[in-house]
């Protein structure tokens, strides 16, 4: 069956990312249909507006926006009626349920969400860290770190580090490399929350061989030897069990599947240090 498509357009007075996380969960779940997204960040003005319409009518196609400026909502809204297409503020239900919760009517400020204030500082400190403490660089300093990632090489720990400081987690990240032992200190730090990432044999193998094929280098080496694999896998695991570090198994799991486990298992252990 051939593969049907679609227009999507995306219109927020912001950085659009809600939009694209919104309207990309809600297409998956349809298969054998995708959408031609349409992005159209930082909508603030008339002009800009002018600009959107002018794309829509050439493209009719479904809208999604999050404009907190009823005038301009207002004129898309209207547009998409011209133009016989759905449209839905995906903020209005949001909206609504928080302001009869509060009582309250919201400001309407775009781009409230990233104004630079103590959070936006947090994440941005979290992400120079996460940078210098990639692959087991700065080893005397992870006491600092809120999460350790240990694990053997492809098991994706340098992009769930990045990943989680994005959400203002200080992340460092130790590979776990046959014959080298492990960095001082690391079997007794206590603040931080140390996590084993770990994969099955077969897809570390593919992982790896790709890796090699994009550098054009050998694949003669135990680096791909499912056997040698096998063996780093199974070491790692008696490693974490050694010292009591939790696993999770990211053979299956996206990035922000096995960053969500992560941050449950931190939550469990800073409860830890309140109960102490």
């Amino acid at each position: 069956m051939g593969r049907s498509y679609f227009h999507l357009h995306l219109v927020s007075d912001a950085t659009g990312e809600t939009l694209i996380a919104v309207s990309r969960a809600a297409a998956a779940q349809y298969q054998g249909i995708s959408a031609i997204e349409h992005v159209y960040p930082l909508v603030r003005t008339s002009t800009q507006l002018d600009r959107v319409l002018g794309e829509l009518e050439a493209a009719p196609g479904m809208v999604l926006y999050t404009l907190v400026e009823p005038e301009l909502a207002g004129r898309l809204e209207e547009a998409c009626r011209e133009f016989s297409c759905p449209c839905l503020s995906v903020l209005d239900p949001v909206l609504g349920l928080f302001q009869s919760y509060l009582g309250t009517v919201s400001t309407h400020r775009p781009g409230a969400q990233h104004v630079l204030n103590v959070d936006y500082f947090k994440r941005i400190d979290a992400l120079n860290y996460t940078m210098m403490h990639d692959d087991g660089a700065l080893p005397p300093d992870l006491e600092t770190a809120d999460i350790i990632l240990v694990g053997i090489s492809r098991t994706s720990k340098t992009p769930t580090s990045i990943y989680l400081a994005n959400r203002g987690i200080k992340t460092a990240n130790i590979p776990l490399v046959p014959g080298i032992p492990l960095p001082p200190g690391l079997e007794h730090v206590k603040r931080p929350l140390v996590v084993g990432l770990v994969a099955s044999p077969d897809r570390i193998v593919q992982i790896r061989q790709n890796r090699l094929l994009t550098l054009n280098a050998s694949d003669d080496t135990p680096y791909v030897d499912k056997t040698a694999v096998t063996e780093e896998v199974a070491h790692s695991r008696k490693l974490c069990a050694r010292f009591g570090w939790p696993i999770i198994d990211v053979t299956r799991r996206s990035i922000e599947e096995t960053a969500a486990a992560i941050l449950d298992l931190l939550k469990q252990h800073r409860m830890r240090f309140i109960v102490e």
